[in-house]
Parts: C-alpha cells; sequence; structure tokens
C-alpha cells in the first residue's frame, strides 16, 4: 500500500522493534561528536547573525537590552536542547518532533506537525536561507546596485539542486561538508570578533554607555525580538532528527549539545558587541546588511571577506537544514503519515533519497512564488507551538513515567521554563499585535485534517498511487527500510 499500516499497542513502544517483515535496508551510523557538533553547529549559524542584530535592537531599543535578547536566546536554546536530549535517550528514533509527538500524544497531532513540517516550515525555511546565500554569493558580481531578482533565485535553485546531489550521494559527503563549511564559518566570526575586541581596546566604547535608555517595555515587542534572535539559534534541536544515524546516540546527543551551542551563543554575544563597537546603534539600524556594513569599516579593501563569509554560511546553514529536514519526511513515511515512497532509501547510496527529493522539490516551488521578508516571524510562531507541545510531552513522561530507562535526566524545572517561554513566544505578538497572517499559519495546520481522515485513520489509498510508488521505486532504485535498532 501507499501509506503503510503500523500495529501499534502502545504509543510509547521500544525504538528497538523492527518493523514486520523481511526489511534489511537501514541508514548507517555515520554521524559522531564531530559531526554531530557540526550539525548543530553548523546550521544554527547561518545568515541569522549576520541580519538580525538591527532587528533585535530595533525592537529592544538599545544595545544593552538587546545582548540581554542574545543572551537568553542562547540560554532558552540550549535548556531547550537539554530536555531534547533527554527525550532522545527514551525514544532512540529519528524524526525529532514528530517522533515524540507520535509516541507520547498519538497519531493525530503527529500527522499535523508532518504535515506543516514537510509541506511548509521546512521547505520555506530552507528557501529562506538560499535566497539569502544567493544574495551574498552574486552581490559582487553587482556592485553599487541591487541585484536583479532573477539572478537571485537561479543561484538560490542551484544552490538546492547541489545539496540534493549531495546529501543524495552520501550521508559522509553530507556530514563531511557540514564540518569544512562550519570550520570556514566559524573563522569568519571569530574575524569578526578579534576585529571588535582590537576596536574596544582602542577605546570605542561609545555605544554601551548609557546603554539601557530607551528599552522597549511591550510584551509583543520583546516576543518579536526573541522571535529574531532564535532565527539565529534555530537549529539547536537537529541532532534529534538524526538519531538513528548517530554513533552511540546516548553519549554523542547529549555531549554534542553541551559543547555546540555554548560555543554559539559566546560567539554570538562577542560578534553583537564587536558590531556595536564598530557602529552606532543608529548607524546599526540603518545597515541594510549587518555584517557588510562592518567590513566596510573595520576590514576596508578586505571587506569582500565578509560576503565570501556570509555566502559560506548560509551554504553550510542550508546544507545542515536540508539534511534534517529531509530526514522528517523520511520517517513520517516511515511511519503511514506520508506516501510509502518516501519512506525508502536508495539501495546502495542508503540514504533517505526520495525524501530529499522532495524535500527539494517543495522548496523550489518556495523559491519561485516569492520572496521572505516575513517568514522569521511566523516561521518561529509555528515552530514555537509544537516545540511547546513536545516540551509538554517530556513534563508528562518525568511525572507519569519515570520508570521508562533514560542515561540522561534533565532537572524538572528547565523544561517548565521552555514550556513557559513556548506560550509567551506563541501568544504574546498575539495579544499584542494581532495579524491575520497568523490566522492563515492556523488554518493551515488544521487543513491536515481534510488529508489524515481518509488517508490515514481510514487507510483508503488509490490503486492508482500502487502503481506510481512501484514505477517509482524503479526510477530511483530505493526499497523500504526498517528501523536502526539503538
Amino acid at each position: 500500500s501507499t501509506m503503510r499500516e503500523r500495529k501499534t499497542t502502545d504509543p510509547l513502544r521500544s525504538s528497538t522493534d523492527l518493523s514486520e517483515g523481511k526489511e534489511k535496508l537501514r541508514l548507517k551510523q555515520e554521524v559522531g561528536l564531530i559531526s554531530g557538533v557540526s550539525l548543530i553547529a553548523g546550521t544554527m549559524i547561518g545568515s541569522g547573525i549576520f541580519m538580525s542584530p538591527e532587528w533585535v535592537l530595533h525592537h529592544m531599543g538599545n544595545p544593552a537590552s538587546s545582548l540581554l535578547i542574545w543572551a537568553a536566546c542562547g540560554l532558552l536554546a540550549m535548556f531547550g536542547a537539554l530536555s531534547y536530549a533527554e527525550l532522545g535517550t527514551i525514544i532512540k528514533e529519528s524524526g525529532g518532533e514528530y517522533i515524540y509527538i507520535l509516541r507520547i500524544f498519538g497519531s493525530f497531532p503527529a500527522f499535523l506537525f508532518a504535515y506543516t513540517s514537510v509541506i511548509l516550515v521546512r521547505p520555506a525555511g530552507l528557501a529562506a536561507v538560499c535566497l539569502s546565500f544567493a544574495e551574498y554569493a552574486i552581490a559582487p558580481f553587482y556592485p553599487g546596485c541591487s541585484s536583479p531578482q532573477v539572478a537571485i533565485k537561479c543561484t538560490a535553485a542551484a544552490c538546492i539542486l547541489i545539496l540534493t546531489i549531495i546529501n543524495c550521494l552520501n550521508v559522509r559527503l553530507a556530514t563531511s561538508v557540514m564540518n569544512i563549511f562550519t570550520a570556514a564559518k566559524l573563522l569568519a566570526l571569530l574575524v569578526i570578533v578579534v576585529g571588535g575586541l582590537v576596536l574596544l581596546a582602542k577605546g570605542q566604547t561609545q555605544s554601551f554607555q548609557n546603554g539601557f535608555q530607551g528599552t522597549t517595555a511591550g510584551i509583543g515587542a520583546v516576543g518579536v525580538a526573541f522571535y529574531q534572535g532564535l532565527w539565529s539559534y534555530d537549529g539547536w534541536n537537529n541532532l534529534n532528527y538524526v538519531t538513528e544515524e548517530l554513533k552511540k546516540p546516548e553519549v554523542t546527543l547529549p555531549r554534542a549539545l553541551m559543547i555546540a551551542i555554548p560555543l554559539v551563543t559566546c560567539l554570538y554575544l562577542l560578534v553583537n558587541v564587536s558590531y556595536l563597537a564598530a557602529m552606532t546603534p543608529s548607524e546599526l539600524l540603518s545597515s541594510g546588511a549587518v555584517a557588510v556594513t562592518w567590513g566596510d569599516k573595520v576590514l576596508g579593501s578586505w571587506a569582500w571577506l565578509i560576503s565570501l563569509s556570509v555566502a559560506l554560511s548560509t551554504f553550510g546553514s542550508s546544507n545542515g537544514t536540508f539534511f534534517s529536514g529531509g530526514r522528517v519526511c523520511y520517517i513520517a513515511a516511515r511511519e503511514g503519515h506520508m506516501p510509502d515512497i518516501l519512506s525508502m532509501a536508495h539501495v546502495r547510496c542508503l540514504t533517505p533519497s526520495p525524501a530529499l527529493l522532495f524535500t527539494s522539490a517543495m522548496s523550489l516551488i518556495m523559491i519561485i512564488s516569492g520572496s521572505f521578508t516575513s517568514i522569521v516571524n511566523f516561521f518561529s510562531f509555528m515552530a514555537w507551538l509544537f516545540y511547546g507541545m513536545t516540551i509538554s510531552g517530556l513534563l508528562y513522561l518525568k511525572i507519569k513515567k519515570p520508570e521508562l530507562p533514560r542515561s540522561y535526566k534533565v532537572p524538572i524545572i528547565i523544561p517548565i521554563i521552555v514550556l513557559m517561554a513556548a506560550v509567551y513566544l506563541v501568544l504574546a505578538p498575539i495579544i499584542d499585535q494581532p495579524q491575520i497572517e497568523i490566522l492563515y499559519i492556523v488554518l493551515f495546520i488544521f487543513s491536515g485534517v481534510i488529508f489524515y481522515f481518509p488517508l490515514v485513520r481510514f487507510k483508503y489509498h488509490p490503486r492508482f498511487l500502487e502503481r506510481v510508488t512501484l514505477h517509482l521505486q524503479l526510477l530511483l532504485e530505493v526499497a523500504p527500510t526498517t528501523k536502526d535498532a539503538n
């Protein structure tokens, strides 16, 4: 059948149960500690730190409070990641929020998450990062004027196609690309940090005098500032999407999180200090691209290095987003919530190539359809809605099922703080500045009901889809997979 049936008696069944039948094909455990740190840090450090600082400052009103927002975002990302680490050691399956919601709350909410994530959230996020990459990559070819939209979109599309080829060929190749680009972007951020420290040593501290003067007090403005900051930290949960591909996940998952997120937080704070050392708050607010303005002021004729660094950074980030995003589609299909072809892997490359190709196609549609000026706020709204649901699931397990085996435990106060933050981030912008787009997002999420009941609940499978699945299986050289037993 095109949508696979699952005979599940307990929604929290052990992840060591293999699917029925004689399926032997599975994804390899190729992701070690270094690759895990690279996947987290490499995805987190994208276009955000080069674009978001001016918007955080705009919503908060002054440098000191904006730095507090950046620190608070890092702390919240760390708390969220530690909570997810415990979930990852209880439910040792790939799929992140999707698999946790499925095992804890059941099929219907998990389907709504998969439907929203696979069709809208992940492709839109990937498209936005690739458009940022394209903008910086072709900017040197159009000095003194804005780049044409056709060139930007074609470059972004080429970026997605290259990422598709890399990720479909080999998991090790994809993780090697992540490791190389993570090292490159860390080097670029270190250049900005060192430049800022030199400026501070020379006494350029005027931006930090009366740092809290004019702080914004509105709950909606603070919530939107958090959205902008958290966009730069997005990716803290990516390792949970590939748990089955981790070497010793019970050890690698918590360790990689504890290395990557504090590292990124410290870098972000130092980079923001460097921006404010080189520019006054008004200059920073009027800058279209903060990092480029910083490069013009500090590096002079070497300013082109910053554009190159941002292009490398966004390419590496989009690779991490693509790597983990394809897994959500793959796992959802394996659980019967997406067409069965998306749950298969290439028989030689051992990569979930159909799911990756589908994610690529959806992202290309997003690029063609238009720009993403408000994507950050709406992406964050949807993300924190499901983060909150996932964290509430962890609290349920800690209270109701403390006997479940787990190699790592997070203090209960940490997921409580994350849940409170998630509720605030979802409700604050709605209460303070309600926008019709939020209603559209909620309607889109619940439009999944139209597909869930006939295709999943009542298992209506059109016969022509079976033939399509067989033909695609032959064309793509893919076969059904089984879960890895950790």
